[in-house]
């Protein structure tokens, strides 16, 4: 059973309909070339992909045809960035689409290319662009509310289990936005009287070795912090909190589907199809400093029930109610 619920976010004023001032004359008698900078892996990011290419494809343009896609994958390996990044440049890109963590090191790269961010939780403070309704520099794009949101990731776990006492975070040292997320949701520690112990992974074994230590401090829970190479470590992260009959939530849905509890967060996909409305407004002539940052207007929540089950727990029926999507 779904129920739909909407969590509606100010937009930059004006949105995508202000009016465009010329960047550059309008490309679209030749073949544009876009490249994709991604932190993770085509394993876990291809729905991304496929849906930037689906919402290019709606506005008129064909691979091969009038558009060339060159995507660069650093398969979690974040050292990789800068020269992914630089590759690119050098390929003389017409628009850069960076996700994440990868928007640092396509900014460092360039800035005269026109960038259109995804999935950067605070850009202002990220210094990628002056305001959101004028970023005033050549990033524009689209933002996540993860941030904001991550202390709800207690409140849906205490709903599932309101016993719960004790809950690891799981982080990689790696990603800079992490300690904003931790500080995040360790504010919900007393309203949910649960006590917080973060963990560090930045590779499969520190992964293991961080489900042993949960189950040493007996742990009765985890939260999984958005990152591009948590997520493409997803499969293995859900198969140990199973095997430690945990209940886990992070942002992104992919973590459930291969067998995590919840996920709470927007839908990637559609914040990628968004994305090329940018890169087709880039293209016939818009200034990315004139294109107000869009933030995301709903969030979905899922639910695994086949792993509540495994791991031995009744999710109540007003939290299966408040779910966008269960899977059984």
């Amino acid at each position: 059973m779904t129920t739909r619920r909407e969590l509606v976010v100010a937009l930059g004023a004006g949105a995508l309909a202000a009016p465009l001032a010329c960047f550059a004359q309008p490309r679209r008698s030749k073949v544009a070339r876009i490249g994709l900078l991604e932190a993770g892996s085509t394993s876990t990011e291809a729905k991304g992909q496929e849906a930037l290419i689906a919402g290019l494809r709606e506005l008129g343009y064909v691979e091969g045809r009038n558009i060339i896609i060159e995507p660069r994958w650093a398969e979690g390996d974040y050292g990789r960035l800068p020269g992914l990044a630089a590759e690119l440049v050098q390929l003389k890109m017409d628009v850069i689409v960076a996700a994440a963590v990868a928007v640092k090191a396509a900014q460092q790269a360039t800035a005269t290319i026109p960038i259109v961010m995804l999935r950067v939780g605070d850009p202002i403070a990220s210094g990628y662009v002056a305001t959101l309704s004028r970023p005033g520099r050549n990033i524009t794009g689209l933002s996540n509310i993860n941030v904001d949101v991550s202390s709800k990731y207690l409140e849906l776990l205490r709903a599932a289990v309101p016993t719960l006492s004790r809950v690891t975070v799981l982080m990689n040292p790696g990603n800079s936005n992490h300690p904003n997320y931790l500080k995040s949701v360790q504010g919900g520690e007393k309203a949910n009287s649960v006590k917080i112990t973060p963990a560090q992974a930045g590779s499969a074994s520190q992964i293991e070795a961080a489900f042993d230590a949960m189950k040493r401090e007996r742990a009765g829970a985890l939260i999984v912090l958005p990152d591009s190479f948590l997520i493409a470590q997803a499969r293995q992260i859900a198969k140990l909190a199973a095997q430690h009959r945990l209940p886990s939530i992070t942002a992104r849905r992919e973590y459930v589907e291969v067998g995590g509890l919840m996920s709470y967060g927007q839908n990637i996909a559609e914040h990628y199809h968004r994305a090329a409305t940018y890169v087709d407004k880039i293209l016939k002539g818009a200034r990315p400093g004139d294109l107000p940052v869009e933030q995301p207007t709903k969030l979905e929540l899922v639910i695994n029930l086949k792993t509540a089950k495994a791991i031995g727990l009744t999710i109540p029926q007003d939290l299966l109610f408040r779910a966008d999507r269960v899977i059984e």
